[in-house]
């Protein structure tokens, strides 16, 4: 595919999406970085991090230290922010940005079991959330009985997601502004009710101590930190944006976008598990709340439940359909995007009839921290060693003659990394069907997300460093655009 194949198209909120990956001309660049603010608090102010959030309190957490750990795991969202500013520098989709990490034919496995495959994961663990609810709440209103409205639901809110993800970044921009308003004054008013009963005193009747304490802890934050290192996608949503955008600015406005409702709702979630039964949290403490709020509230909520689904699934299946051309399958974006959301309607309508929503969440979340640590860890660290300066039309080169070639096709150093790291993550692991050797060493205290985050990103840089340097060095001045000469992130200046 040709990455100007495009060239001409408007970005508009009325019409379909034509873009896939191909590159974002200097013509066609708009929009400013705090726009991606709204683009991100959209999806995270989320029901699904209520579930998550009370998960740390029936862990046996004390209030404080569930909050201390949802700030912690909420610090991660600056990962995605680095990770988006790429995107401009680019002018391309994130799932081709990293073909310059692991390899022209490398990249496509990664990207095809990553970016596509665990997708329609994601896709069905957030659509069972409003799944739940919206049969929940038909069925008590006798309009038909609760299995068929679950089929129902997820496939009416299957079709409004893949209806977004096919308008693509235009209506992204500018409805999830509306969006983020709207569900924040639903979730407040639902809150304000509910606040009442919740005991603000609440201490465990058994407090956690020792090494009990510290597997809560860090269980309970692998949990967490698996939101923010799975959107390795922020790229996507930032590639319109003008080349000469300030780094920092993209940074913040994702990073916040995604950290500040998100850690928000985690912490209700903390607070409202301690009025909810333990039973109850087994379908999701979204699904409980349906009793502890006027009845005139109820389908509002569940509106809301619905839309910040279709919000966050939207974007997920905008980028998965563009995963899906990167790895040289012949398909256009729009047919990409219905397939990814056959694929997640199936498994979700496998999930609502086999098994419960916080069982299911909580152990797809830990386990795939193997793939999500890892990759975004190379992909940062690529980012700065890189100076963030990457030749675009150089990713759209498929052979021997391009700069990511590597060795036939893979770059040794970006997959060692991830394998790596993904294997020393998952012997510091601790969930309910598997335990790493060293984890169970130690009690049952999960250290994979810091084991895999570092390993992966030292390994990088120790193997492909002095490459990726010698590399852009040789880049004409004109190919691309040093974005980082004002960038400093964390107190790091590439």
């Amino acid at each position: 595919m040709s990455p100007s194949e495009t060239s001409g198209f408007v970005d508009s909120a009325r019409t379909p999406e034509a873009r896939g990956i191909e590159i974002v001309t200097d013509a066609e660049r708009h929009g400013r970085a705090r726009d991606l603010f709204a683009v991100w608090a959209a999806p995270n102010i989320s029901v699904l991090n209520l579930t998550v959030g009370a998960t740390l309190t029936t862990m046996g957490l004390e209030i404080w230290q569930s909050i201390l750990i949802s700030v912690a795991s909420g610090l991660l969202w600056i990962l995605p922010g680095i990770v988006s500013i790429s995107g401009p520098a680019a002018g391309t989709s994130g799932s081709v940005i990293q073909r310059a990490i692991y390899g022209i034919r490398g990249n496509k496995v990664v990207i095809a079991f990553y970016g596509w495959f665990i997708s329609g994961i994601f896709l069905a663990l957030n659509w069972v959330a409003s799944s739940f609810m919206g049969a929940e709440l038909l069925s008590r209103w006798g309009w038909m009985s609760k299995p068929v409205a679950l089929v129902l639901v997820t496939v009416v809110v299957a079709a409004i997601t893949v209806l977004v993800a096919i308008f693509g970044h235009g209506l992204i921009l500018r409805a999830f502004s509306v969006i983020t308003v709207g569900l924040l004054v639903i979730f407040l008013v639902a809150s304000g009710f509910i606040a009442v009963d919740i005991d603000w005193g609440f201490s465990q009747p058994e407090p956690l101590r020792g090494v009990a304490l510290w597997s809560a802890v860090t269980i309970g934050f692998a949990i967490q930190a698996s939101t923010p290192l799975s959107f390795s996608n922020s790229a996507d949503m930032a590639r319109y944006l003008p080349r000469d955008t300030k780094p920092w600015a993209i940074v913040a406005a994702t990073a916040l976008g995604g950290a500040i409702p998100g850690t928000v709702f985690f912490i209700v979630g903390i607070y409202l598990a301690t009025i909810v039964p333990a039973e109850s949290l087994d379908l999701g403490i979204e699904y409980a709340l349906l009793d502890l709020i006027p009845v005139w509230l109820a389908p509002i909520f569940v509106l809301g439940v619905i839309t910040t689904t279709i919000a966050l699934n939207g974007m997920t299946t905008y980028t998965a359909s563009m995963a899906f051309q990167s790895i040289g399958v012949p398909i256009r974006r729009i047919p990409s995007a219905l397939i990814i959301g056959v694929l997640g309607t199936a498994l979700t309508l496998f999930l609502v009839n086999a098994t419960s929503l916080l069982s299911a969440v909580n152990l797809m979340l830990q386990l795939l921290i193997l793939i999500s640590a890892p990759t975004i860890a190379v992909y940062v660290a690529d980012i700065i060693v890189r100076r963030n300066r990457y030749d675009g039309p150089g990713l759209f080169i498929e052979n021997p003659t391009g700069p990511f070639w590597f060795h036939d096709g893979w770059s040794l150093a970006g997959m060692t990394s991830v394998i790596v790291g993904a294997v020393l993550g998952s012997l510091f692991m601790t969930t309910e069907v598997f335990t790493g050797p060293v984890a169970a060493s130690m009690g049952l205290i999960d250290l994979s997300v810091p084991i895999a985050l570092v390993a992966s990103a030292s390994l990088y840089i120790l193997f492909a460093g002095g490459g990726v340097q010698r590399q852009c060095a040789t880049l004409p001045a004109e190919k691309v655009q040093d974005q980082t000469k004002s960038v400093s992130i964390q107190g790091v200046t590439p």
